[in-house]
């Protein structure tokens, strides 16, 4: 069954190539969605695809990049909407 993950990133990781590792995580996951950073310092992750997946990503998330430092992961599940084709980096 395919679920969604959504994922509120903070601590610093902004300016650490943070959604360029999680593209790329993704991608090698399979798993759909998209990422980019907000306003308020944080990088939102949308994900969607089976638990497993979602699961090893949301690990890397708190890991993040080497010049990351994550603080917490906010982490909501749900029923996957199925409104992504691939993983995107939004801009």
């Amino acid at each position: 069954m395919q679920q969604q993950m959504e994922c509120v990133v903070r601590g610093r990781v902004q300016r650490v190539m943070f959604r360029d590792f999680v593209w790329r995580h993704a991608r090698r996951l399979r798993l759909v969605g998209r990422v980019h950073n907000r306003k308020d310092g944080s990088v939102l992750v949308v994900a969607e695809g089976d638990e497993e997946s979602l699961q090893k990503l949301r690990a890397r998330l708190h890991r993040g990049p080497l010049l990351a430092r994550v603080d917490a992961v906010e982490v909501r599940l749900g029923p996957a909407t199925g409104q992504f084709t691939n993983f995107s980096i939004a801009h």
